[in-house]
């Protein structure tokens, strides 16, 4: 017996309606790289660009991940009182939502990251969602949020924060050992905290900006 299919929908704050959806009739296809569901197509009237996160005047290539921008009467016109923040949040008409995403071919969006949670190791970008992707692939892990830390010689190092699954039990050692295996040397943690629970919001979104104050206070 089928059930209902949930539609996704892409908005914001700044903006006051959905600015993506999947279209009916269609299901969300998920990206093979980063596993994200799509959010979808730009609604009318919406127009969507993906930029390079140090350039927003240079775009991306199709299937390359880039910061989210887009414009349309359905977008606010700036921030209250607040013109700095404005002129920072907007390039060439379009709004920076602070999104990084990637574009298919067949012009699906799939949120990727945060902007300002990319770690920057040695010059490369780590995107936090592609390290716990791999950290969730072991069998002992419950849960992961991967911050930026500072390091002496990279710039920034990448830390995990795990959670456990109620009977497992593995080293640190073991963890980053087994994240090595898995992806390119500069992305796999260096670090790595052992936890009850990770903190999240209300909503439960893990709380990786309180993550990297704890981090970077230790360090």
């Amino acid at each position: 017996m089928g059930g209902v299919y949930i539609h996704i929908a892409y908005g914001l704050t700044e903006s006051n309606s959905p600015t993506h959806l999947v279209p009916l009739g269609a299901r969300a296809p998920v990206d093979e790289v980063s596993s994200a569901l799509s959010i979808g197509v730009p609604v009318p009237n919406c127009e969507t660009r993906l930029v390079k996160v140090e350039d927003p005047s240079e775009e991306v290539p199709v299937g390359e991940s880039g910061k989210f921008a887009t414009k349309g009467s359905l977008i606010f016109n700036g921030y209250w009182n607040k013109p700095e923040e404005k002129e920072q949040a907007f390039h060439d008409g379009f709004f920076l939502t602070g999104d990084v995403a990637v574009l298919d071919e067949d012009g699906f969006f799939y949120i990727v990251d945060r902007k300002k949670d990319m770690v920057n190791v040695t010059g490369y970008k780590v995107w936090p969602r592609e390290v716990e992707d791999v950290l969730y692939t072991h069998p002992q892990v419950k849960e992961a949020a991967v911050v930026g830390v500072p390091d002496e010689y990279r710039g920034e190092t990448v830390k995990a924060f795990v959670a456990l699954n109620e009977e497992g039990s593995v080293s640190e050692e073991d963890l980053i050992a087994y994240c090595k295996e898995n992806m390119a040397d500069n992305k796999h943690p260096r670090q790595v905290e052992f936890l009850d629970e990770v903190p999240k919001t209300a909503t439960g979104k893990f709380l990786r900006r309180e993550l990297r104050d704890k981090a970077r206070a230790e360090a």
